[in-house]
């Protein structure tokens, strides 16, 4: 059994990995970065729009604090918020010295333009392609240091030890498929596992994600007892192409595009959806304003409506934009420098994942968890636009910097079964949620008090045979579980939400797990099996998907990118509290914790949230 060993595993490479590598480098530890593709194709690259940080005169971190906790509809956490807006300054200037090539002024200060939500332009851009930029900077940086990276490892569980208080176990490393070769392999980490994993929009069949992003570290986190933070807030973009899903900047907004509806009205302000705002109220805001004129017949093509940045002019198109330009005529076939282009919302961003705190940390010991993998939570119900970036580097810093071991001031958000408030006993479903057959190996059986090299070992032998065994069984495809799955969730799980529909996801999320017992991989071989690999990923599908919907299901009320038929309404005095769902050897246990709305110096208001 082939068994590497590191101070501190990173799993995942995109914008949080990459920080979080170079934060435990920093710190001496011996780091590995495991990743199932090579860095620079991770997901982080599409990110186009900028990252906000309050660089300004005139602007302050306690000001971009403030529109964040708005933006969340006041169910972010204050410390993770009021950490995120310190430390973004920081952190961007870190980039700069790195050699990021921001988009400038005439002056040679770093452009900064307006954003939905913000009440100071101050998301940092580079042209409409930040997050490429921000990837290759980052990861000419691991490359200098010397850091390892384990290319085309697929971790598909975690190393736990089994004891029976989540708040008990501890991670010592994790398990990985190395695809080039088909071995199973394992990973000690003698300090920390941080998860950086990113997204999971491909539980729906309309996303802005990539097809790797399969929720492979929250789904691994909850079935090994890490809580899972309000999973039901899903963040759909305003403007994606209607055929592929692929995203437009809500950079385009920013620089003064214009959304107008079949009738050529520009809509936000005619019907009153966001009358000082416009067109940058905050997504969920815009994201429903769009399928409301869809639905009351206003949309073209009864699907979608329109975006036009014509009147900016070629020069400033071509300037801050110019990459909106080759996705419009690549896969709509229209210039946008000529004619609108057609835009809807698609499943964008995740704002709920592993329960952390505001370092990194989940309740497990050794186990961290950044970037949008995970929930700490600084977006709340709702992300504001270019707040993804600083998320990414302000915390994987700090997950990297506490899992090497620096000594860094105790979190104020607390993690784990022990910070819950109430439980929740009432939800009824239509058919019982959780394992099929819920049997005792769904956490590692390392035993309580193994040596943590046998916990690994342990772990790696358990993945092994399940792998042998799907490799070697006849049975399900699981593209048609899959394809089920996303249909269902796109159907009932979207912008707009009724008790229907997603107790009709719930019924079809189960028969996805019963049909899932029966799965099998038809490819026999054992390089490169991208079917091996995708039929493991179907099963975090499942349980992330599942973990939505209980969560929809759960609140009952209106509050940012949740909506509900029957509730429609923000209730706060009853629903100031985040959903948690922890796997409890199979069976789903839904609880709740307090939201802290206690800043450093400030107590933040919940308020009407008007743009």
């Amino acid at each position: 059994m082939t068994l590497h060993e590191h101070d501190v595993i990173v799993v995942g490479a995109g914008g949080a990995g990459l920080r979080a590598a170079i934060a435990a480098h920093e710190e001496g530890a011996d780091v590995a970065m495991v990743t199932k593709l090579h860095p620079v194709r991770s997901h982080t690259g599409a990110a186009e729009g900028g990252i906000n940080a309050a660089l300004r005169d005139g602007d302050d971190w306690e000001l971009h604090a403030y529109d964040t906790m708005k933006g969340s509809d006041y169910l972010g956490d204050a410390p993770a918020i009021e950490t995120l807006a310190q430390d973004a300054p920081e952190e961007v200037i870190q980039l700069e010295h790195w050699g990021m090539p921001f988009s400038r002024e005439d002056d040679g200060r770093v452009s900064q333009r307006p954003f939905g939500g913000l009440s100071f332009p101050r998301t940092t851009y580079a042209g409409a392609e930040t997050g490429h930029h921000l990837l290759h900077t980052m990861y000419e940086q691991v490359v200098k240091r010397g850091i390892q990276v384990y290319d085309e490892f697929y971790v598909s569980e975690l190393a736990v030890t089994d004891h029976d208080d989540p708040e008990d176990r501890e991670c010592h490393g994790v398990v990985a498929y190395d695809i080039k070769s088909g071995e199973v392999v394992g990973f000690r980490a003698t300090d920390g596992v941080v998860l950086a994993t990113g997204g999971d929009g491909q539980v729906f069949d309309h996303t802005t994600n990539a097809v790797a992003n399969t929720g492979d570290g929250p789904a691994m986190a909850y079935r090994a007892g890490v809580p899972v933070e309000d999973m039901e807030f899903v963040q759909f973009h305003p403007t994606t192409l209607p055929s592929t899903g692929v995203l437009i900047s809500e950079g385009v907004r920013g620089e003064g595009g214009i959304l107008y509806n079949d009738e050529g009205e520009r809509f936000m302000f005619e019907y009153g959806y966001a009358s000082n705002a416009g067109e940058l109220a905050s997504r969920d805001v815009v994201a429903r304003a769009e399928l409301t004129e869809v639905n009351n017949g206003r949309g073209i093509n009864d699907e979608y409506v329109h975006l036009d940045m014509r009147h900016l002019g070629d020069e400033r198109i071509y300037d801050r934009l110019e990459n909106i330009i080759h996705l419009a005529e690549d896969f709509e076939g229209v210039n946008p420098v000529e004619e609108p282009m057609p835009v809807k919302p698609g499943q964008h961003y995740h704002m709920g994942g592993i329960e952390t705190n505001e370092n990194g940390q989940t309740c497990i010991d050794g186990l961290y968890a950044a970037g949008e993998c995970a929930c700490a939570s600084v977006h709340g119900s709702n992300r504001l636009g270019g707040n993804a970036l600083p998320e990414l580097i302000v915390l994987g810093a700090r997950a990297g910097h506490h899992a090497a071991g620096k000594d860094m001031e105790t979190a104020q958000v607390p993690t784990g079964p022990s910070a819950k408030s109430e439980d929740e006993t009432s939800l009824e479903t239509p058919v019982s949620p959780g394992e099929v057959g819920v049997d005792d190996d769904v956490v590692a059986d390392g035993g309580a008090i193994a040596d943590p090299k046998a916990v690994v070992e342990n772990a790696v032998e358990r993945e092994r045979q399940r792998i042998e065994e799907l490799l070697e069984r006849d049975g399900t495809n699981h593209a048609e579980i899959r394809e089920d799955l996303q249909k269902a969730m796109t159907e009932n799980v979207n912008v707009f939400r009724n008790e229907e529909g997603l107790k009709k996801a719930l019924e079809v999320i189960r028969e996805c797990r019963e049909r899932y017992q029966d799965v099998a991989v038809a490819d026999p071989s054992r390089t490169f099996n991208t079917d091996l690999i995708h039929t493991i990923e179907t099963r975090n599908l499942i349980d992330i998907a599942e973990t939505i919907t209980l969560g929809a299901l759960a609140r009952e009320e209106f509050r940012g990118a949740h909506w509900r038929q029957e509730h429609q309404e923000r209730k706060d005095d009853e629903w100031l509290k985040h959903t948690m769902i922890s796997w409890n050897g199979g069976s789903p246990d839904l609880y709740y914790k307090p939201v802290i709305l206690e800043g450093e110096n400030k107590e933040y208001e919940p308020k009407v949230r008007s743009y």
